[in-house]
């Protein structure tokens, strides 16, 4: 399984939502581990340190710094961008497919945009 770090968009009940289909799920959020207000750039370098892909609603920033992340060769875990669009029901279910159906470096220097 899947080791998972929620950026500052995502809020609360959709980590709740994903736990409650999954309690065994290892996920955290920035706010608990000090990173709320930083860089996209920080979060990325702090995620990469624990191997925990990002999932971010920031589809506009996020992206562009994992690529810049991944271009210069600095480990990338990965990103699991969602649009504001999407339905949090079909974002919940689709983060859960890849969290449990996935290997920990399968994503590695990829941004994978929901729904699949």
């Amino acid at each position: 399984m899947l080791s998972l770090l929620t950026d500052e968009h995502i809020p609360m009940r959709m980590v709740r939502g994903l736990l409650r289909r999954e309690p065994k799920l290892d996920i955290v959020r920035v706010q608990d581990v000090g990173l709320e207000g930083h860089s996209d750039p920080q979060v990325l370098a702090w995620a990469a340190g624990e191997n925990r892909i990002l999932i971010t609603f920031d589809v506009n920033t996020v992206p562009d710094a994992a690529y810049h992340r991944a271009s210069e060769g600095q480990p990338m875990p990965g990103v699991f961008a969602i649009p504001w669009n999407v339905s949090w029901r079909q974002a919940i279910e689709d983060v859960l497919i890849l969290a449990v159906a996935s290997l920990p470096d399968e994503w590695e220097g990829q941004i994978v945009f929901l729904p699949l």
